[in-house]
């Protein structure tokens, strides 16, 4: 019998005791092909001394397990998770890498989102993905944006240079207004590159306020 979607994907809560904490939400595997962020998070969260963290943090190390489990980009049902969000400007795509679904939210993996943002309600948003070595932003998130790329060395770009449909940003920053920032690391780099050059930024993000 095939374990459920939902039962494998785990989301850690790190809490602080600090009164005026910030929540930050932070997500890896968003692309099955993408498996840097589960890394970086995994090893942030057995490294890290969290006392010294003042903001609450939520790590998501994989969002889509059964794309990660045949190493494709989109889930199981060859939908691109970041084309399936329940946006205004959500269009039904062709059958193609970025298949949209047959709905908005049509995916298991983004109910589940949809209904992680609406109980934790985050006040910053992280997503890990490859690789475009850049530092991309939705909502008000500029000045987190160009922190996160002095930190990281990659630059920030506002506009990814294509349309994106339907997508977590748009979801998330344009329409909810949660800085979020989708941080595209270098797929040719080592994991610990990529770990050293992401690991200050969860750091900051652990101190923002």
């Amino acid at each position: 019998m095939e374990t459920s979607i939902l039962s494998q994907i785990e989301l850690i809560e790190k809490k602080s005791a600090n009164e005026n904490a910030k929540k930050i939400l932070i997500i890896g595997i968003f692309h099955g092909d993408e498996p840097e962020g589960e890394y970086i998070i995994n090893r942030f969260l057995k490294e890290t001394n969290f006392s010294t963290i003042k903001n609450h943090l939520y790590f998501i190390p994989c969002l889509n397990p059964s794309g990660k489990k045949v190493n494709t980009c989109q889930n199981k049902n060859g939908v691109d998770l970041n084309r399936n969000y329940p946006t205004k400007n959500w269009v039904k795509t062709e059958k193609n890498d970025y298949y949209s679904g047959d709905a908005p939210a049509s995916e298991e993996e983004t109910k589940f989102m949809v209904k992680t943002l609406e109980t934790i309600k985050p006040d910053v948003i992280l997503t890990i993905h490859a690789p475009f070595k850049v530092v991309n932003f939705d909502g008000p998130a500029k000045k987190i944006a160009e922190k996160v790329a002095e930190l990281c060395g990659h630059p920030v770009l506002e506009d990814i240079g294509y349309p994106t449909p339907g997508s977590f940003g748009t979801y998330c920053g344009v329409e909810r207004n949660i800085p979020t920032i989708t941080l595209e690391l270098d797929e040719e780099e080592t994991e610990e590159q990529v770990y050293k050059r992401t690991k200050p930024v969860i750091e900051y993000l652990g101190k923002l306020s």
